[in-house]
């Protein structure tokens, strides 16, 4: 008896459990399939609405990255200036990229049970992430919240999209909707985006039913944006005739030739007027960190080294930079550029040397022998036997923005002398070091430098400043090169060539190909890919048959 009333009890409870779940899943799985099959359907097409929202959040991804997390701006500038790239940003970008692919490849088959699936997904998934990821790695709220309101925006018309169903027919871009100056430039810019365009027809042609190959289908793309772009040119002329026999009115010619003129004189000169207004105008004082002088006698080990940094560098005031005689060559400096290294006479190192190589370096200066003596700059002079060092010591040094330091040839006409001893300890240790001094003052007499030592008057050219560094880095012949040269290249083949491409450009009406090209596009939408291949056919015959494209392409009323 107990175990046939549980029995009973069970029988109960699985009842009742089915009968519960049934009457959840039975509304729902209705709800869906009235969804998706409705008895009416309001065909709409909000897809470029959906593109445009999903492109701006792309965009604040790309430039707003730092406000969805604990890094700042300057550590994502940074990383990427390194060449290291962030995971989660990487990650996020590929999923908004992903989402743009998916949602296109949805829109071309017209899949309303995807569309429910990837909605399903990406509300479930923004939510989660905006609302129990970001919090815990911190968030800025302006980019998120106009990040989430673009999100809503898609998440909103994805829905009315699946309720009044996809159109039965996509007919070409919508930019090519209307023939004015809007629609032109829009349409040429998107063409001008880099991959874009062949992204775009790649993806078409794979998620099109079709019986054209890729080549073929890229070919009619190509044709109809031609054909499109001259529809609008042809219009324009309609609405802003030209009377025959008459000039060019001044504005026209002023106003598009003179600024094509301006324009080309810019290119040309941009590189010399860059690099000359960058430093002179927006440069950046780049005073020296640290001043070095190294002596060495022939191979030995160096015999002085000696730096100079914070305190032993100064600058002058703009009354002392006037001292100076060679003006003419001081025009493109300002006081703030030169900076006085004051070095120690003593080195900053003891005289390490074997025995065996203290003997030869003895041997050879008691020798008639010429040897080499080597400075800093890399400048080698000869010298005799004696303790004072004729010509070897560049006073004022030059300090270029890309290349080795130089002397300032216009400020003196030979290098200066200065004069090495060799001082030891007076304890038992036998410590050595070299003491170095210049043999005559400065004639600017900036400086009052009577202890052992050396002065160096160091002129740092100014750099361009970080946000331009990357034009500036390459230089007068690099920009001649990467910009003039390729900007010419462009130039010259749009001035070049023309007379190859006048029974393609020349053409008075061009309704009749444009239709052409939009029947193409309907019968495929159509499912008549017989038809589609037939005209494709006519298409291309009208491209070779220069006699049968003046037929097609003359005015109505011819």
């Amino acid at each position: 008896m107990i175990i046939e009333k549980l029995r009973e009890q069970l029988f109960k409870a699985k009842a009742f459990i089915i009968k519960r779940v049934l009457g959840i899943y039975l509304p729902m799985r209705q709800f869906f399939y009235n969804l998706i099959h409705p008895e009416y359907s309001a065909v709409t097409d909000v897809y470029v609405l959906m593109f445009l929202a999903d492109t701006v959040d792309f965009i604040i991804i790309v430039f707003g990255f730092w406000a969805f997390g604990k890094h700042s701006a300057a550590d994502i500038a940074s990383s990427l200036s390194e060449d290291q790239v962030p995971g989660a940003f990487l990650v996020m970008v590929l999923i908004q990229f992903g989402t743009m692919v998916v949602d296109r490849a949805l829109y071309l088959r017209k899949s309303v049970m995807g569309k429910v699936i990837f909605q399903v997904i990406l509300v479930f998934g923004i939510h989660f992430w905006m609302f129990f990821i970001l919090p815990k790695h911190g968030v800025q709220y302006i980019c998120a919240f106009f990040f989430y309101f673009l999100s809503l925006f898609s998440s909103f018309h994805r829905p009315y999209q699946i309720r009044c169903g996809y159109p039965t027919r996509v007919l070409g871009n919508f930019l090519t909707k209307s023939y004015n100056y809007v629609n032109l430039f829009l349409f040429q810019g998107f063409r001008v985006v880099p991959f874009l365009t062949e992204l775009r027809a790649v993806m078409d042609w794979v998620w099109t039913d079709t019986s054209l190959s890729l080549s073929s289908w890229i070919c009619v793309e190509d044709i109809y944006a031609h054909i499109f772009i001259l529809k609008c040119w042809r219009e324009s002329e309609k609405r802003y005739p030209q009377p025959r026999g008459q000039k060019k009115k001044k504005v026209v010619k002023y106003g598009m030739g003179g600024m094509i003129v301006v324009l080309l004189i810019c290119i040309v000169w941009f590189p010399l007027l860059f690099m000359s207004l960058v430093k002179s105008v927006a440069g950046v004082v780049n005073s020296p960190l640290d001043v070095s002088f190294e002596i060495t006698l022939a191979g030995f080990q160096p015999i002085f080294t000696m730096s100079a940094q914070q305190k032993q560098l100064w600058n002058v005031t703009e009354k002392e930079f006037r001292n100076f005689d060679a003006m003419q060559w001081l025009e493109s400096y300002i006081y703030k550029d030169l900076t006085i290294a004051q070095l120690k006479g003593s080195s900053n190192s003891l005289w390490t040397i074997s025995p065996p190589s203290r003997a030869s370096l003895i041997e050879m200066l008691n020798s008639t022998d010429d040897f080499s003596i080597t400075v800093s700059w890399s400048v080698q002079r000869y010298a005799g036997t004696n303790v004072t060092l004729t010509n070897v010591f560049p006073r004022y040094v030059r300090a270029p923005s890309d290349v080795e330091s130089k002397p300032v040839e216009s400020l003196y006409r030979e290098y200066y002398d200065i004069k090495v001893k060799l001082k030891r300890a007076n304890d038992s240790n036998d410590k050595e070091w070299w003491i170095v001094h210049q043999t005559e003052p400065s004639k600017t007499k900036l400086t009052n430098l009577k202890s052992a030592g050396l002065e160096l008057f160091v002129f740092s050219d100014q750099v361009s400043p970080p946000s331009l560094g990357f034009l500036a880095g390459y230089g007068i012949m690099g920009l001649y090169a990467s910009v003039v040269l390729v900007i010419g290249k462009f130039v010259r083949e749009f001035f070049s060539g023309i007379s190859h491409t006048i029974m393609f450009e020349e053409l008075p009406n061009v309704d009749r190909i444009l239709k052409l090209c939009t029947d193409i596009f309907l019968v495929r939408e159509t499912g008549e890919l017989d038809l589609e291949e037939d005209m494709y056919s006519k298409l291309i015959f009208l491209y070779r048959s220069p006699e049968t494209m003046i037929k097609w392409t003359r005015e109505k009323t011819q």
